[in-house]
């Protein structure tokens, strides 16, 4: 019978809802200032987040439309990751102006797992300094353990090398960890690493097939606050749209 000891979070649409309001709308002033005369709506931002990681999602939508490039691999990295970085630069203003708050339940759940002993660790393809700005900033008082972010793994979700990293950081074994994610390639990432999962939706998640999932919820839930619904579960369990800790800790003890 393995004991959970460790609770491995996604950052992007999961600590915080950043997608629709956060990066979605840092991407295009972002391209406003770079003189760019298109913007990302919500259904486009929706399509491009198939695909895990800023610069790969800019180089997709650039050569699906024409837009991009000079055709020299060295170059078009070049451009690629001077617009990221600015984009990066708006990103971390915003989170660090109070605009987008944590998602309902995280700090809560976060606190009762410290509480519980359980170790917490973030694990997001997100840019490392936002991810610090999150971790440091809004989690501030949150002992996690690492942040894996950014350029860390050479390959993004749905590869499971940033979850194998995890493992490999916390020297725990698949069966003492879970995953809390929003997305199908999270998910598919953590269970390609030998990981069980938790998902919370979101707008652009909610229609994904998250059947990887032992849980689906659409929010951890607030006792004074937000409430979550049980879209999905692997098993029987007492859920009154606030996930916690001992909840977590006892469905997936076996």
């Amino acid at each position: 019978m393995s004991e959970l000891k460790a609770i491995f979070w996604d950052q992007d649409g999961v600590i915080i809802d950043t997608e629709k309001d956060g990066h979605r709308v840092a991407f295009n002033n972002m391209f406003k200032e770079f003189g760019h005369d298109f913007e990302w709506d919500v259904d486009t931002y929706g399509r491009l987040l198939k695909i895990s990681g800023g610069k790969e999602r800019m180089r997709h939508y650039f050569t699906e439309k024409g837009i991009l490039l000079e055709g020299i691999p060295e170059k078009d990295n070049e451009f690629l990751l001077t617009l990221h970085k600015k984009k990066t630069a708006i990103f971390v203003e915003m989170v660090e102006s109070g605009i987008l708050p944590l998602r309902a339940g995280v700090k809560r759940l976060m606190q009762e797992a410290m509480q519980a002993g359980l170790r917490l660790g973030v694990c997001t393809t997100a840019n490392e300094r936002s991810a610090n700005a999150i971790a440091k900033g809004m989690l501030g008082d949150i002992n996690l353990e690492f942040v894996l972010a950014g350029d860390v793994v050479s390959k993004k979700k749905p590869d499971p090398e940033i979850y194998r990293l995890a493992l490999q950081e916390s020297g725990l074994s698949p069966d003492q960890c879970i995953v809390i994610e929003d997305s199908r390639n999270g998910l598919l990432a953590a269970q390609a690493a030998g990981l069980r999962s938790v998902a919370t939706t979101n707008i652009y998640t909610e229609n994904e097939d998250l059947s990887p999932a032992s849980i689906v919820v659409t929010s951890l839930g607030d006792p004074d606050g937000e409430k979550g619904v049980l879209k999905q579960s692997a098993k029987p369990f007492d859920f009154d749209g606030v996930l916690h800790a001992e909840q977590l800790i006892e469905f997936f003890k076996d």
